[in-house]
């Protein structure tokens, strides 16, 4: 009984205190989870006379905007890189100076790629700072470069000449060949090399330039050409010579000013053209496209061209540069890709697409920036040049 009496007394306490403790975690503020904050380093400068050619190890963090850009949607690019890495011997090396070890070296990495769609822009970013280490690439003592846009043009062609379809695209020839002024003249002709016709000179040169296109049948089907080859000559860029003889302005000197001005003088377009004396061959592309030089099919907005002297195909590569406008454009690409005028240790060519709406992105765009590419933290990075 006295048990139950000194509860009963105790029970008014016991509610009471559980009721003052509600009211104190009432008044409490509520407690939120931490937020993680990244805080983006500036890279750091790279020192002059550090050699033609060195890379500068990096935090993720001193990559400038690496935690706004989308990297999922580099990682479809990069898993068609790696598909064709994993085809060559493990023993072959992944660039032409060997720099950047041999593709045993980047079976990890390729291999802990998961399933497609497996990504969002959190998860790609894990994954590249799990398997990657940045390095920030100087040339000559400079990390800055010029980096260009090009993209995939639409034109009109047909398999037999005739009409409006009067300018060929041509294969590869065997032996050497001349320059752009003699095959113009006919040095090829009646040779069998025509594998299309156009009806615009000015799209053959600029498909000369782009390197492939779709093209539209007189039936409105479509197929595609790519690059096959070169005639070796020195590419010359005539936009420069353009507005140094005072043809276009500086604000025409994008590849639209360009073709519009040679479409609109036909007298002079021809000996201008010409005075780049450098030729493409085609060949037709079957599926998915266009087909860079890494073989693989190109991702619109993902993919750079580069200069394979320098670095190898299929490495991933941050970039740090603006569009034409002067928006900041920093993304995750993938090297797949070279061309004639892309010459340099910091030198790119963004691939941006198919027709008109990629065109309206690269055809201006002339940017200074940097860029960055990543390593497999599994490869030993050790040559002369690289700073401790």
């Amino acid at each position: 009984m006295k048990r139950w009496i000194a509860l009963v007394l105790l029970l008014p306490l016991a509610l009471a205190a559980c009721e003052r403790k509600s009211s104190q975690e009432a008044r409490q503020p509520e407690r939120k989870a931490p937020v993680l904050v990244v805080r983006e380093l500036p890279p750091p400068p790279v020192a002059p006379g550090v050699g033609p050619f060195s890379l500068t190890r990096l935090q993720y963090a001193q990559l400038p905007g690496w935690y706004q850009d989308s990297p999922e949607e580099a990682i479809v690019a990069f898993r068609r890189s790696c598909q064709r890495l994993l085809q060559r011997p493990a023993s072959a090396a992944i660039d032409k100076q060997g720099r950047y070890g041999r593709v045993v070296d980047w079976v990890p990495a390729c291999s802990a790629l998961g399933e497609p769609g497996a990504y969002d822009a959190e998860g790609a970013r894990r994954y590249f700072e799990t398997w990657f280490q940045p390095f920030m690439v100087a040339g000559e003592g400079r990390s800055e470069g010029l980096f260009t846009g090009y993209y995939e043009a639409e034109v009109q062609g047909a398999i037999s000449r005739g009409g409006d379809y009067q300018w060929p695209l041509y294969s590869p020839p065997s032996g050497k060949v001349g320059d752009r002024a003699s095959i113009d003249a006919g040095a090829l002709a009646g040779k069998g090399l025509e594998i299309a016709w156009l009806d615009d000179p000015v799209d053959v040169f600029d498909l000369h330039i782009q390197g492939s296109a779709r093209m539209v049948m007189p039936d409105g089907s479509y197929r595609r050409v790519g690059y096959a080859g070169t005639n070796g000559l020195t590419f010359v860029g005539i936009g420069r010579l353009m507005l140094n003889r005072g043809y276009i302005g500086p604000d025409q000197a994008s590849a639209q000013g360009v073709k519009a001005w040679l479409r609109d003088n036909p007298d002079q377009a021809t000996a201008l053209m010409q005075e780049n004396p450098r030729y493409v061959f085609f060949r037709w592309i079957e599926g998915d496209g266009p087909v860079g030089a890494q073989g693989v099919p190109l991702t619109a907005g993902r993919s750079l061209a580069v200069d394979p002297a320098y670095l190898g195909y299929g490495m991933p590569v941050f970039l740090e540069t603006t569009y034409s406008d002067g928006r900041p454009l920093n993304r995750l690409m993938v090297a797949q890709d070279t061309g004639g005028a892309i010459k340099g240790a910091v030198r790119g060519d963004l691939f941006w697409g198919t027709g008109a709406p990629a065109l309206a992105i690269a055809g201006g765009m002339k940017q200074k920036g940097r860029y960055y590419i990543f390593l497999p933290k599994t490869l030993n990075v050790a040559f002369a040049s690289l700073p401790e």
